[in-house]
């Protein structure tokens, strides 16, 4: 049986949404050119995370009260997590003062 040629596995696939070299993220505010902002009401979180699952830019951090925020410094405001949340407590303001 004859050898594949040059057989690619996930490891030679680029990774994708993600800052592959360590510090370079934060040379760029990436958030600066938002023009909506996700605004949460706690009330209605019961922290599932999906906001922090589903977040392309990786911005979104648990809280040390367990909710999820997003770092705006990187939001791009794209609304996934408004989408994704199952309990629609993620709402998109647009963006004031820019």
């Amino acid at each position: 049986m004859a050898k594949k040629e040059q057989e690619i596995t996930v490891k030679d696939i680029e990774k994708g949404a993600v800052v592959t070299e360590p510090g370079s993220a934060e040379r760029y505010r990436s958030g600066d050119w938002r023009s909506q902002r996700p605004i949460i009401d706690r009330s209605e979180c019961i922290k599932c995370g999906f906001c922090f699952l589903y977040c392309p830019e990786g911005c979104v951090k648990q809280t040390k009260e367990g909710y999820f925020e997003p770092d705006m410094y990187y939001c791009k405001g794209c609304s996934i997590c408004a989408v994704e949340c199952p309990k629609k407590c993620i709402k998109m303001q647009e963006e004031k003062g820019k």
